[in-house]
């Protein structure tokens, strides 16, 4: 089943302070965005500083997928996330996600993550 998908865009070349008004963003707008969106299992948001911002999507089936794919890709040039970066995404990908396995500590949905 390749129920994944990944958005990756390059901070290689984005404006001093890229990183927090990404943070902002996914703190005020991004998370309740897709908190309890139908198809989705669940999105992680990654980044490394000066390097990449990625979202990783895993929903319920492929044909979930497929639809957010295509309605994504249709935008994503002018997505708010293309926006506070500058540039488009230089990967929009189909994956496997073969496993998931939950953690001792549970899961947790949560706007801000903690970075201590």
């Amino acid at each position: 089943m390749s129920c994944g998908l990944t958005v990756r865009w390059s901070l290689t070349e984005a404006p001093e302070g890229v990183e927090d008004k990404l943070r902002r963003y996914l703190e005020e707008t991004s998370h309740a965005r897709f908190e309890g969106r139908p198809g989705l299992r669940f999105k992680t948001w990654r980044m490394r500083s000066g390097a990449w911002f990625e979202g990783c999507y895993v929903f319920v089936d492929d044909a979930a997928r497929r639809a957010f794919q295509e309605e994504f890709t249709a935008v994503a040039a002018e997505s708010a996330g293309s926006r506070i970066i500058g540039s488009a995404p230089v990967l929009i990908e189909e994956c496997e996600v073969p496993a998931i396995a939950e953690g001792g500590a549970g899961f947790l949905s949560a706007a801000v993550h903690d970075r201590g």
